[in-house]
C-alpha cells in the first residue's frame, strides 16, 4: 500500500509539472510588450518654468484645485529630492522590472486574452500604502518610494507594514489591484464571503506569479506561512465553533481578514499569528475547490458563490501533527 501511495504521488508529480510546462511554454509564445513612461523623472528633473508642459503631457498627474505652487515646491523640496534620490539608486534602471512586468501581462493574456497591455507609470507618491500599484485599463501607476526596502531611512510605518515595502512584493501588488478590477466583489456580508473573495485573489497569484512562493504572494514572512499551516485546523475549528463563517457581524473583517499586525482570536495566540488570517484560509478553500474541479475556469470561479464554491471545495484543513 506504502509503495502505491509513492507511486502515486510520483505519477501526479509529473503530470502535474507537465501540464504546468504547457502552459508556461504557451506564455512564453505570447507577444508583449511593455511602455515604461518614468513620470518621476520627468518630474524631478524638470525645472519650474518647466511645469505648464508637464501639465500638458501628463494631465492625469496633476488634478484641478492646486496652485501651481503645490507642484513648484514639491519639486524644490529638499526632503521630496532626496527620496527621489534614493529612488533613483534603486530604480535608476528599471529595465529588470519591466522584464518582469511583461512576464506578468504575458500571464494575464493567458488566461485573460482580451486585456490590453498597459503603459507603465513610475511615480514618487504619498507614502500610500494602501496605493502602492494602481491598474486602471491601459495604465500601471506604480509608487517607487514604498519599495525601497523595509527598515529605510525615510520610513516610519510599523513593521507589519514596511515588511511589505521590498521590491519582491511589487508584482504580487500589481495581480492585487487587477484583482480588484477583475473579480466581482462579495454579494453577501459574510465573514465566508470576504475570505472567498480574497481567496481567489490569492489564486490568481498562484497562477500569474508561478515563480513567486506563498509567503511572497500574499505578503507574509517565511515565518507567518509556517504558522498558518502548523495551525489550520485549530485556526478551522475556532470559525466553525464560533459560527464565524455566516455571521455578518462588521467587526470580523478587522479581526480576520483586514491589513494589522495580527489576527484577533481573544486569545494567547494573538500575538504570534500574521493578520488577515482569514484571507489565507480563504485562499486554502479556493485552492482544494480548483483541485477538485480542474475543468473549472479562472473567470467561471470568479463569478462562482462563495457559498456553493465553499461547499463544492471538499476543503479539509491539515491535521496538527
Amino acid at each position: 500500500m506504502k509503495k502505491f501511495l509513492v507511486l502515486f504521488t510520483l505519477v501526479f508529480a509529473i503530470v502535474s509539472c507537465e501540464k504546468k510546462s504547457k502552459v508556461e511554454k504557451a506564455v512564453e509564445e505570447i507577444p508583449v510588450e511593455v511602455k515604461v513612461v518614468r513620470f518621476d523623472k520627468a518630474f524631478f528633473e524638470s525645472k519650474p518654468e518647466e511645469l505648464a508642459n508637464l501639465k500638458a503631457e501628463y494631465p492625469f498627474f496633476f488634478p484641478d484645485g492646486n496652485d501651481d505652487k503645490v507642484w513648484i515646491e514639491k519639486m524644490q523640496n529638499k526632503d521630496w529630492r532626496a527620496l527621489y534620490s534614493e529612488v533613483q539608486k534603486k530604480y535608476g534602471n528599471f529595465s529588470k522590472q519591466t522584464t518582469e512586468i511583461e512576464d506578468l501581462f504575458k500571464h494575464i493574456k493567458y488566461y485573460f486574452p482580451t486585456v490590453v497591455t498597459p503603459t507603465i507609470y513610475t511615480v514618487i507618491g504619498e507614502m500610500d500604502y494602501n496605493n502602492k500599484a494602481i491598474y486602471a485599463n491601459d495604465k500601471l501607476i506604480i509608487a517607487l518610494e514604498l519599495y525601497l526596502g523595509k527598515g529605510h531611512e525615510f520610513y516610519t510605518f510599523p513593521e507589519y507594514i514596511e515588511q511589505n515595502f521590498e521590491e519582491r512584493q511589487m508584482m504580487p501588488d500589481v495581480v492585487s489591484s487587477f484583482a480588484m478590477r477583475t473579480i466581482p466583489a462579495p454579494t453577501e456580508k459574510s465573514l465566508l464571503s470576504e475570505m472567498i473573495y480574497y481567496g481567489k485573489e490569492l489564486y490568481l497569484k498562484d497562477i500569474l506569479l508561478p515563480n513567486y512562493t506563498d509567503a511572497e504572494r500574499i505578503g507574509y514572512l517565511p515565518e507567518q506561512i509556517t504558522w498558518c499551516q502548523e495551525n489550520e485546523s485549530y485556526i478551522w475549528r475556532f470559525f466553525v465553533d464560533e459560527n464565524l463563517l455566516y455571521s455578518s457581524d462588521s467587526k470580523l473583517a478587522n479581526r480576520f481578514i483586514n491589513l494589522a499586525p495580527f489576527s484577533k482570536f481573544y486569545l494567547e495566540i494573538d500575538n504570534e499569528s500574521p493578520g488577515r488570517i482569514g484571507q489565507w484560509i480563504g485562499w486554502q478553500i479556493v485552492r482544494s475547490y480548483m483541485e477538485n474541479n480542474p475543468k473549472m475556469t479562472v473567470a467561471d470561479l470568479f463569478k462562482m458563490d462563495a457559498r456553493e464554491l465553499f461547499e463544492k471545495s471538499k476543503y479539509k484543513p491539515k491535521k496538527n501533527e
